[in-house]
């Protein structure tokens, strides 16, 4: 009767090899966070500067067609996409023929 008693004892984890699981878990999460949210941020900005890069060379393109300088995004709906027509409306802006951030 004690044999068995001691097989089913060994069947299963203890509370503190489960805390220090957690631990260790929670750990791992406090150091690799920060990290994704720095690497999230670095990759919406070269997003937007390549955005950026695209705006300003639609917006010498339209000049160079014979156009007066843009004021507004919308004067580009020819030479930008919808959805590059919606980035540029809400993160950057047109002053004087330049591109801008906001």
């Amino acid at each position: 009767m004690r044999n068995k008693w001691r097989k089913n004892a060994q069947k299963g984890f203890t509370l503190l090899e489960m805390l220090v699981v957690l631990f260790v878990i929670s750990l791992l999460l406090l150091l690799f966070i920060p990290n994704i949210d720095t690497h999230r941020r670095k990759a919406e900005d070269e997003g937007n500067n390549a955005l950026h890069q695209v705006l300003q060379t639609q917006v010498d393109l339209y000049i160079m067609e014979g156009n007066e300088k843009p004021t507004m995004f919308s004067e580009l709906r020819d030479y930008l996409s919808p959805d590059q027509q919606k980035q540029a409306t809400d993160n950057f802006e047109i002053v004087d023929g330049k591109v801008i951030k906001k």
